[in-house]
């Protein structure tokens, strides 16, 4: 189980907290280590915001992601701050309401927010590269079941991507671009293929140089 930070992190409780909501709003969700953020996760959070016509989007800064190595993780205070300094748009807020649900999960996220903020009209907001992937998430079919899904493209192989098992199995509920605004508005499971600027830089790589630098 995740634990809450310690507090020498310094942790605001704003950032521990749900941000606030009104009924009908259109959220994108874009969870993530970001381990660091970069401008691959802007370009994602900007595209989802525009083509989806979203009132809002929220970085939820993850205590840690299940399927990666923590060895590297920066403390969770720190993403926060770093997260906060790349996104420069006052509809985006910065949270990690999860480590203080203690929650470990995305289906454990997205369950919670279906029960506490049933009037709201969330979108999961992943990566290409996340969903390839997809299929190895805990509970994922329970995901695509809660809230629609918008996968931004990233560099890579666009073709395979889309041939991924969760890809494959969600095909027929598969959106087109061009009516990507209505995302929101759809009952799960939905999901959108959304193209735009891309970015070749990942977190992966960005470590490595720092790690090269020292």
């Amino acid at each position: 189980m995740i634990a809450v930070p310690p507090a020498d992190q310094r942790l605001a409780p704003a950032a521990l907290a749900l941000p606030h909501t009104e009924p009908g709003l259109r959220v994108g969700l874009f969870g993530g280590s970001f381990n660091p953020p970069h401008e691959g996760h802007r370009l994602v959070a900007e595209i989802a915001m525009r083509k989806l016509e979203l009132d809002r989007l929220w970085w939820m800064v993850t205590p840690g992601n299940p399927l990666k190595d923590h060895g590297a993780l920066r403390p969770l205070a720190e993403r926060l701050a770093a997260c906060r300094a790349m996104t420069g748009d006052p509809r985006m807020e910065v949270t990690a309401f999860e480590a203080a649900a203690r929650i470990r999960y995305t289906a454990d996220t997205v369950a919670l927010l279906h029960r506490r903020r049933p009037q709201v009209r969330f979108v999961w907001i992943m990566g290409a590269d996340s969903l390839a992937s997809f299929h190895r998430w805990q509970s994922w079919r329970t995901i695509a079941s809660t809230f629609p899904l918008a996968v931004v493209d990233r560099p890579g192989s666009t073709l395979a991507l889309l041939s991924s098992p969760a890809a494959k199995t969600l095909e027929r509920f598969r959106l087109a671009e061009e009516d990507a605004a209505a995302l929101p508005f759809r009952r799960a499971p939905a999901w959108v293929f959304l193209h735009g600027p891309r970015s070749p830089l990942s977190s992966t790589a960005l470590r490595a140089r720092a790690s090269d630098l020292s």
